[in-house]
């Protein structure tokens, strides 16, 4: 391993850090016992979430010792968002959240070698802290004219929504589970996204002034597309590290659909390929875009890391299959539905001519045109080239019974669902 530093940084890592200089030298005189902290403010991770645990990751292949904070507390207010308030969530949805995060972060980290991971809890310190405690023991250290110039707080203080004194407190919290991580364990790096850098300095500042040590925090940059649109959503929505919110299928196409401007980027950030290994990929791909090499690549790896190399597979094959390269009837049915959830479809009660449901499902803008497109031969049900302008799918068509594949041309796929009985 080159230097950790080194090494985040050519890989467009680090956005901000405390001193750099200082930083350097504590890795590498190390081992250092560092934390980087989730929220349970939704059930599920998603891939801004990710990049974190993957630089957690890459610090703890390093030869450091990383602590993985669940935020039962602080997930019970949660960080101040840019416009408005967050809706609290009752205390036994937040739990229930707690441990399936967990369960996330378990994949991400190695809790058995060396430099062994290890899950911890901010409610077990804050469970038991009274109100005047708390003002008392860790309020006296902040200053308010510091607090509200974070950048977080200021932008809702000029915003319409402002801020309440819950979201403004935030930042305290945050501050205090550093301290105590550095009092339990020895932890002396806190790591998170820039958009956090107010808080992660608060933590840095809180353990100078109430026991006199120094410690560092390091800040990745948000990540953002070429286009200039938001990393991490689709048309569907946020990409999630559940399968149950995004399925493997879907999570999968997300990185084979990246753009070859994205890629290079994306790469760098989630892949742990060596350096060497990127950039032949990128090479290969600028060479041959159409064959979406390193896509592929990066589609593997993190499907695999995320959802196992059981639901990669699957995903490919279902991949293969809607797009004329496998056998659609030899996908099992819950791997065919999460991949129909991710194409336009049409929900019928009854069979009806191809030329409706090419209709039906947008392949086709009228009747009239569906009718030429099955006559010039560019329609396909269940990738069977249907040219009969008359024909009618019988029920013998039905993909396990419920399911119609439809496809325009090489890459223009749809769906049909039979309802009712």
């Amino acid at each position: 391993m080159t230097d950790i530093v080194d090494e985040l940084k050519w890989r467009g890592l680090i956005a901000l850090s405390t001193d750099e200089d200082a930083l350097r030298k504590a890795l590498a005189d190390g081992p250092v016992t560092f934390y980087c902290g989730f929220d349970p403010t939704a059930p599920s991770l998603h891939l801004g979430n990710l990049v974190q645990l993957l630089t957690m990751r890459r610090i703890q292949q390093a030869g450091h010792f990383p602590l993985g904070l669940v935020g039962g507390a602080t997930g019970l207010i949660g960080d101040p968002k840019p416009t408005a308030e967050r809706v609290l969530n009752d205390p036994e949805v937040v739990a229930g959240w707690v441990d399936r995060l967990r369960g996330q972060i378990e994949k991400c980290l190695d809790f058995d070698g060396p430099f062994a991971a290890r899950l911890v809890n901010n409610l077990d310190w804050t469970s038991g802290l009274s109100a005047i405690g708390l003002l008392r023991d860790v309020g006296k250290y902040f200053r308010v004219n510091s607090m509200i110039a974070k950048e977080a707080v200021a932008r809702r203080l000029n915003s319409d929504a402002g801020i309440s004194y819950t979201e403004f407190s935030y930042q305290i919290l945050q501050a205090m589970d550093f301290l105590e991580l550095n009092r339990r364990y020895g932890c002396t790096l806190q790591t998170g996204g820039s958009d956090q850098w107010g808080n992660l300095t608060a933590g840095t500042e809180l353990i100078r002034k109430a026991d006199g040590k120094s410690a560092h925090a390091l800040a990745t940059p948000l990540i953002t597309k070429a286009d200039g649109t938001k990393f991490g959503k689709t048309e569907s929505g946020t990409v999630w590290l559940d399968p149950e919110l995004t399925t493997p299928y879907a999570f999968y196409q997300f990185w084979l659909n990246a753009t070859d401007g994205d890629i290079s980027n994306f790469l760098r950030i989630f892949s742990f390929r060596s350096r060497e290994e990127i950039e032949e990929l990128e090479r290969e791909t600028a060479e041959r875009p159409q064959a979406r090499l390193a896509q592929r690549a990066l589609a593997e790896e993190l499907t695999t890391m995320v959802h196992g190399a059981d639901q990669y597979q699957r995903a490919v094959d279902a991949s293969k299959a809607l797009f004329g390269q496998g056998d659609l009837t030899e996908l099992e049915a819950a791997t065919l539905a999460s991949a129909l959830a991710e194409v336009p479809r049409a929900e019928v009660a009854e069979l009806a001519p191809m030329a409706d449901l090419l209709v039906a499902v947008g392949l086709a803008p009228s009747r009239s045109a569906a009718r030429r497109t099955l006559k010039e031969g560019g329609a396909y049900l269940n990738n069977t080239k249907i040219a009969d302008e008359d024909a009618v799918p019988a029920e013998t068509d039905l993909l396990h019974g419920r399911w119609l594949v439809l496809r325009r041309g090489k890459r223009n796929l749809a769906a049909v669902e039979l309802v009712g009985n």
